[in-house]
């Protein structure tokens, strides 16, 4: 489901890539690689760093550098089932995923309300989530 995504891609720091439509992606390889070996661990142990990235792309704090970057490209992301992530960026995202979705319901609650209000992009998820919940960290 789309949730896990949304909520998954707030710690996997994307790329600043500007495409025009589906046919342009062909021509984008991918986000950048800049933040794969971020300490996500550490991310998530600490509360208010993760709120803030929350916060962030929410648009309820002022972001970071990497906080601005990662808001630019949820959408697209979560819109195109994240396609132009990494295998590092994917195994992150399940990672982040899990520990949102599991550890602060609310925040995910308030992330893909955010992302997908109408809620179009669950049915498209829902082996993501049901994999992210049962893989092992």
């Amino acid at each position: 489901m789309k949730r896990l995504l949304c909520a998954s891609i707030l710690i996997v720091v994307l790329a600043d890539v500007s495409v025009d439509g589906r046919e342009e992606r062909s021509k984008v390889s991918g986000y950048t690689t800049k933040y794969d070996n971020v300490d996500l661990n550490a991310i998530l142990k600490n509360e208010r760093i993760l709120r803030n990235y929350v916060d962030c792309c929410l648009g309820k704090k002022k972001c970071t550098s990497d906080g601005e970057v990662l808001k630019g490209h949820i959408k697209d992301a979560i819109e195109n089932e994240c396609d132009k992530c990494s295998e590092v960026q994917k195994k992150s995202v399940r990672k982040v995923g899990k520990a949102i979705y599991q550890k602060y319901p609310q925040w995910w609650k308030e992330l893909c309300d955010h992302f997908d209000p109408q809620g179009q992009y669950q049915k498209r998820y829902e082996k993501f989530i049901k994999d992210a919940l049962a893989a092992e960290d």
